[in-house]
């Protein structure tokens, strides 16, 4: 369980990205000062991922969605970056570029990998708005688009932020209108699953349909990519089906890091398997959050993957390490509720809210596109900066 006694403990938090900053910064104002908060990531550079959107469409710059994962230094969270090569959850180390870092409590929260490279020619054909190059490279790329078809493709069922092709193809279009070609473009979503948001139940799904109906923009469900074509400019499906593009943009395939396969983490989802309302692994005193899990619903379907779940699965988690540690508080159990904000364009945006664990099914309201939406989403952007950074 790590060397450290009672009057000195070290959680360690692996992945800088929602998760792991909700659950560092609320350790160190809940612990003493006596305890140690340890984050590592890869990466010094933080990207806040629900902005790439304004990205792709040029309303910001990288330097306005980005921060030095440094800077939680000043809040007295130590942080270490390096790559992630060994996690033992047993012993409760991990090994980081070859130094091996202990913790009393770990919490995981690494996220999905992305990996385009599972599908033939998706990288070299389109441009992955689910990164920072990506969005940028998208961005430059519609500024020269006077004309043709423009594709979103998502290529697997499975992907974090389930509203984000949408809302990609949303804004596309309005950005489309607002150079003025919009009448000699023709946006077209191509998704693997069967339905927008489909977890969020029918309301929710025939609400996201109806938004991109009223924008003429096409929507084709339970289309599986099996090949893209870079030189043709063609998507092979793997019913048969052949689609021409101009212009593709794409959710990758997503997985689970391989350390977590190593580490015995993964279970048959493909996924960490973790309680549903503490969010401990099989492992004691090691926890999992955010994308890299996964949560099966009474439904049958897994609970979502967004940043909304991963902020209050840490907000739980660290209450119970802190009860565990300290014994104030009280311990928590995560409930499953959370929302999001749906960019329509035109400076607007739907909300959706509910219970992901309601039984039989969620319950789920999708609110009518507004600006007061949109306003917020701005203003969750800026506080959410303020505050982690």
């Amino acid at each position: 369980m790590g060397s450290q006694n009672n009057d000195s403990q070290t959680v360690l938090v692996l992945g800088g990205g929602a998760g792991g900053l909700v659950s560092a910064g609320r350790l160190r104002k809940k612990l003493p000062a006596s305890h140690r908060v340890v984050l590592v990531d890869r990466s010094e550079r933080y990207v806040y991922d629900p902005s790439l959107l304004w990205l792709m469409t040029g309303s910001r710059t990288p330097e306005n969605i980005t921060r030095s994962r440094r800077r939680l230094e000043r809040k007295g969270i130590e942080v270490v970056l390096g790559e992630i090569e060994h996690i033992d959850p047993a012993k409760h180390f991990v090994r980081v570029d070859g130094n091996e870092v202990e913790g009393d409590h770990i919490i995981i929260s690494l996220g999905a990998e992305l990996v385009p490279e599972l599908v033939s020619g998706l990288a070299e054909a389109g441009h992955n708005f689910y990164t920072l190059e990506g969005a940028e490279s998208l961005r430059d790329a519609v500024r020269n688009l006077r004309s043709g078809r423009l594709v979103v493709l998502t290529a697997s069922s499975v992907y974090k932020c389930p509203a984000a092709p949408y809302e990609a193809a949303l804004l596309l279009e309005a950005d489309c209108r607002r150079r003025g070609v919009g009448g000699h473009v023709q946006i077209d979503v191509y998704a693997a699953e069967q339905g927008p948001m489909g977890v969020a139940g029918p309301e929710v799904s025939a609400g996201v349909k109806e938004m991109l109906r009223s924008q003429e923009i096409g929507y084709h469900p339970e289309h599986q990519v099996g090949a893209v074509d870079p030189e043709a400019g063609m998507i092979a499906f793997v019913d048969g089906t052949e689609v021409g593009f101009d212009l593709l943009a794409y959710v990758p395939p997503h997985r689970a890091p391989q350390v977590v396969h190593e580490a015995g983490l993964v279970g048959e989802s493909g996924w960490v398997t973790v309680d549903p309302h503490t969010l401990e692994t099989g492992f004691p005193g090691v926890y999992a959050i955010g994308d890299i899990t996964s949560i099966p619903l009474a439904m049958g379907k897994p609970l979502p993957k967004a940043g909304v779940f991963a902020h209050g699965q840490a907000e739980v988690v660290v209450d119970n390490i802190v009860h565990s540690i300290s014994g104030k508080g009280r311990p928590a159990r995560f409930d499953g509720h959370g929302a999001c904000f749906i960019e329509t364009g035109d400076g607007r945006a739907g909300f959706g809210r509910g219970d992901f664990y309601a039984k039989p099914v969620p319950e789920v309201k999708l609110y009518r596109p507004g600006r007061h939406w949109h306003v917020g989403k701005v203003l969750f952007e800026k506080d959410w900066l303020f505050r982690r950074f």
